[in-house]
């Protein structure tokens, strides 16, 4: 059998010896949980500033625009998790509907989506810590709170949240859920407060021009890629984080029923509120002050004379926002583990522990690339390059999901994705045309130069390492 043609048998995929796989002790709410923690997050609290600056009021649209496609890729990936519940998300998927090298280059890619928006989420959480430090006058040297490419010398803040988190999920995967439960609700009640204050000033007067860079994504004279669609390229990062539910299917008890209630569940909320978020930011202040802001909703709120519930927020991100960072961990770490399970990688990063039913070693591998990443780089790069990653994932599902309908019909499944022949359609043109014409060329370049360097590892390493390879 040929690299080309390897799959792994969808039946199979559930057959994994005791010793090998993630122990189940998650629920619905705990994977509701999972993708709110993940989608609210850096997207809002931090990015809403700078994609309106790309679109103006008209950010509104790419918010739209983005929940749509993430909308249908959640009814793919719903159908897919209960089909196929094992973790590894797209990479299973793809694995075993399309074959090992497409899978490979699907988790290769997932590095881009899970490792480097971690380090992006841990920097936007250290924009907060810098605001809450100087607010508070703490004699901390500014070039320890940014990156070499943001013009410091560390993120400190970021290095210290990525380590945190990493040991955090050392420790359990319910232990970690739980926490991140109760993280949520801080998150989701902070969100609240500032729709509730900020929505007093709301100014109609601020929406007018609505569309001051148009919508096709063209080159402004300053250089910088702006319109709605090169806006909805960067909002796309606020939106993908329901994925990582998927990467749960082995540890959820009752993965038929609770992946698609955690999937779709999350995705609905989130849309809800991020619509509800933006549309107050943008009526109660001028995009053009709040753009130039790291932390757009602290920066509004103070603003409006809102200065002790500036700081509420402020704190409620500070706490909260490492929920992002820790779902994203956790999808990284769940792959990287399935990788190496099927020998693409080296089987040692597969070990379970014995008694907590974690990957240690693949979670602390994880941790101290994204703790590195989080130090030196700038959050609007590192967003960017995380989207071409996510971008080839959901077209992967989308299209396995497509394939496996027409391939095996007849296969029970516990969730059926409404019209599959419109709804992948639709992902897979929307995200291929986000990354042809929303994404910026150096991040189009940088997502191949990435796969060029996968695919040495795999024809170097990995082709003949699988157990797939072995087994012939």
């Amino acid at each position: 059998m040929s690299f080309w043609n390897r799959r792994k048998s969808v039946d199979a995929l559930a057959a994994v010896e005791a010793s090998a796989r993630l122990r189940p002790t998650l629920s619905w709410w705990h994977l509701i949980a999972m993708g709110v923690g993940a989608i609210v997050g850096t997207g809002i609290y931090t990015l809403t500033g700078i994609s309106a600056g790309l679109a103006g009021p008209a950010v509104i649209i790419s918010f739209l625009l983005c929940g749509v496609i993430c909308a249908c890729a959640a009814l793919c990936y719903a159908e897919m998790a209960t089909v196929i519940p094992a973790a590894g998300s797209a990479y299973t998927y793809s694995y075993a509907v399309l074959g090992e090298l497409l899978a490979w280059i699907v988790g290769w890619s997932l590095i881009l989506e899970y490792t480097v928006a971690a380090a992006a989420v841990a920097v936007g959480w250290s924009a907060h810590v810098t605001e809450f430090i100087q607010a508070a006058g703490w004699p901390v040297p500014m070039p320890l709170l940014h990156g070499v490419m943001s013009g410091g010398l560390v993120d400190l803040p970021a290095i210290v949240i990525s380590a945190a988190v990493a040991i955090l999920l050392i420790v359990g995967t319910r232990e970690s859920a739980t926490v991140n439960l109760f993280l949520v609700g801080i998150k989701l009640a902070a969100l609240v407060l500032f729709v509730i204050l900020a929505g007093q000033s709301f100014n109609s007067a601020n929406f007018h021009p609505f569309m001051p860079y148009g919508f096709a994504a063209h080159v402004d004279p300053d250089g910088v890629k702006r319109g709605v669609l090169a806006a909805a390229a960067l909002v796309f990062f606020a939106f993908y984080g329901f994925d990582a539910v998927s990467t749960a299917a082995e540890e959820t008890k009752n993965p038929g029923r609770d992946l698609k209630i955690g999937i779709i569940g999350s995705m609905l909320i989130c849309t809800l509120i991020y619509i509800a978020v933006a549309a107050t930011a943008l009526g109660a202040t001028s995009f053009l002050d709040f753009s130039k802001s790291a932390a757009p909703l602290v920066y509004i709120l103070d603003n409006l004379h809102h200065g002790f519930e500036a700081q509420l927020v402020a704190s409620a991100a500070i706490v909260a926002l490492p929920t992002v960072i820790l779902v994203l961990m956790y999808g990284q770490s769940r792959i990287f583990f399935v990788m190496a399970r099927d020998g693409l990688l080296p089987a040692s990063l597969s070990t379970v522990h014995k008694t907590r039913g974690t990957p240690i070693l693949m979670t602390a591998v994880t941790g101290i690339v994204v703790a590195a990443m989080a130090a030196t780089l700038r959050l609007d790069e590192i967003a960017l390059l995380a989207n071409a990653g996510t971008l080839c994932a959901f077209v992967a599902v989308a299209v396995s999901m497509l394939v496996l309908r027409a391939r095996d019909p007849n296969r029970p499944r516990a969730f059926k994705t409404p019209l599959p022949w419109v709804v992948g359609p639709i992902c897979i043109v929307g995200c291929v045309y986000l990354f042809f014409n929303g994404l910026p060329t150096f991040t189009q370049w940088w997502f191949l130069l990435w796969n060029g360097i996968g695919l040495l590892v795999y024809f170097a390493y990995s082709m003949r390492s699988s157990k797939l390879a072995k087994a012939r």
